[in-house]
């Protein structure tokens, strides 16, 4: 079964990914400022994006009005089963140093 274009994280030539324990969610649209900033953050981590761009997959929505309660706006950020929220949540949990934890990553990564 080949890989979609929402089961791959986007990455560039001769870039690897950090294989973390739990899966990294994010519902985006293409022309998103903040879900840039959010692939920014994970990338800048080395790890792994799954993201499912809206815009491209509208029929996706539902599902993430119902994992998310009800959210609307995009980026919405799924760490495994955590929902994480959008990406002023996501950018307090880095401030904190959480964020870390929460991807099974060492504390300064």
């Amino acid at each position: 079964m080949s890989e979609g274009p929402s089961d791959r994280s986007e990455r560039g030539p001769g870039e690897s990914r950090a294989e973390t324990p739990v899966e990294v969610l994010m519902y985006s649209t293409n022309w998103c400022g903040y879900c840039q900033r959010a692939r920014n953050v994970f990338e800048r981590k080395g790890v792994a994006l799954r993201e499912i761009k809206l815009d491209d997959e509208p029929e996706q929505r539902p599902k993430m009005l119902e994992r998310t309660g009800g959210q609307r706006s995009v980026p919405q950020i799924f760490i495994g089963e955590l929902h994480v929220g959008g990406y002023d949540e996501l950018a307090a949990l880095e401030r904190s140093g959480e964020l870390n934890k929460l991807l099974g990553l060492a504390p300064d990564a």
